[in-house]
């Protein structure tokens, strides 16, 4: 009756948990534990489930009365993949009396694998941050060693130099604005936005501020459908930059076909969004991009071509802080692309 008592209450603990007994068995497993282990690991070695050398060594220590330090192990969790556990281990000491007769171990598992995801992203993120900045810093730094050197006394290299440093000051001071946009975004993600907004007189501020980068990169640019009386519930800065960051985007990189096409349409019940939606879709004719780079586009910094990219004045963070905007109204985001065949980049939003 005590055992099933124990058993009960392991059952109710939500970490996969173990109780080890003196010959090294199994002697209690609970139902997070069968998930991971399998349902016939109760009364077995624990070396059937875990044969990783440094738990053994540390079981080993607790079943002398020790408290090792927490143990790091990665198992294989069946569908979810590999899971990366932290173990702690504690001994019990006898009860002759009671259900523990013998000396035995208890073992917690706490699951920190989305805790090490999200280390490595940080990681990541202060690694790309570094590098992105360390670029521009070299060359500003490598043409302010050779004005105060060499080409002090002549005007011509000087100007060339200082307009050169001039570009890469802009590109940290973009990088940083975008940093900052993305992290203000993730921020307020969770936090929908209130206020009505006429989505057609944005589109129409955005097509016109992005007027004369189109005609320099001789680019027309053509709205399709009737953007009157388009409300939605939303930031009218962020949707303003979510589309600046699509058109501009199109100009630069799918400019080649000679238009960017930005496409409005009504839909009377989006499915995913359960209710009526506006899609904005903005379609350029460019070379387009191999399909096997559109489920990354979105990551911050990553690139189909960074020398490209970095050459258009892109920050690798603009898609990013476009999906971050987008799940923060509620809508959606899809990327279309073929090679040759240009891109179309559409974002649903539910209608006020």
């Amino acid at each position: 009756m005590v055992e099933g008592f124990l058993q009960t209450v392991f059952d109710g603990l939500p970490e996969v948990t173990l109780l080890i007994s003196a010959d090294e068995r199994i002697a209690l497993a609970n139902t997070a534990a069968l998930r991971l282990f399998g349902s016939q690991i109760a009364g077995r070695p624990y070396v059937t489930a875990l044969r990783q050398p440094a738990f053994g060594l540390a079981l080993g220590e607790a079943m002398r009365g020790g408290r090792p330090e927490p143990v790091r192990l990665r198992l294989n969790s069946g569908g979810r993949g590999e899971a990366i556990l932290l173990v702690h281990l504690a001994p019990l000491p006898p009860a002759p009396e009671g259900p523990l007769p013998q000396s035995s171990v208890l073992a917690s598992f706490e699951d920190i694998s989305a805790l090490e995801e999200a280390e490595a992203m940080r990681r990541d993120f202060v690694a790309n941050v570094s590098h992105e900045l360390r670029t521009p810093l070299t060359a500003l730094m490598g043409f302010i060693e050779t004005l105060r050197s060499s080409a002090r006394d002549d005007a011509a290299a000087r100007d060339r130099f200082l307009s050169i440093m001039e570009r890469e000051a802009a590109r940290m001071n973009r990088l940083v604005g975008d940093l900052l946009s993305l992290s203000r975004v993730e921020s307020e993600e969770r936090m929908r936005p209130t206020g009505t907004v006429d989505l057609g007189l944005v589109l129409r501020g955005v097509l016109q501020g992005l007027a004369p980068v189109a005609e320099a990169a001789s680019v027309v640019l053509l709205r399709d459908g009737d953007a009157r009386g388009l409300n939605v519930k939303g930031d009218p800065d962020q949707l303003t930059q979510v589309f600046s960051n699509l058109v501009e985007n199109a100009i630069k990189y799918g400019g080649q076909g000679g238009e960017v096409r930005v496409a409005v349409e009504h839909i009377a019940h989006e499915p995913v969004l359960r209710g009526p939606a506006y899609r904005v879709s903005v379609i350029d004719k460019g070379e387009g991009i191999d399909p096997q780079h559109l489920p990354r586009l979105t990551e911050r910094f990553y690139r189909v071509d960074t020398h490209r990219s970095r050459e258009k004045g892109g920050t690798g963070l603009g898609l990013a802080i476009v999906k971050h905007i987008v799940a923060r109204h509620r809508g959606r985001l899809r990327i279309e692309s073929e090679k040759g065949r240009g891109s179309t980049f559409s974002v649903v939003l539910p209608a006020a």
